[in-house]
């Protein structure tokens, strides 16, 4: 799946990817896609309710070796 942008969150720790998370898709438009890329475990649960508190769609999530990849569409 394509994205619009790629944010690289590696390394960073709650609540960081999300915060970055947010400041992100705040730049992009309506129906534009985000992917993710974070190394935090904690990331898995926060991305669900980062979406689901917002209103944005997360379209997939999965792990990929130690990174937990995150495609979300801003609503």
């Amino acid at each position: 799946m394509d994205s619009n942008q790629t944010l690289d969150a590696r390394g960073l720790n709650c609540p960081l990817p999300i915060l970055r998370t947010k400041k992100s898709l705040n730049a992009m438009a309506s129906g534009d896609t985000l992917k993710v890329v974070a190394t935090d475990p904690g990331s898995l649960k926060d991305m669900q309710a980062f979406c689901a508190q917002t209103g944005n769609t997360l379209l997939s999530s999965q792990q990929s070796g130690d990174d937990y990849e995150f495609m979300i569409r801003k609503a």
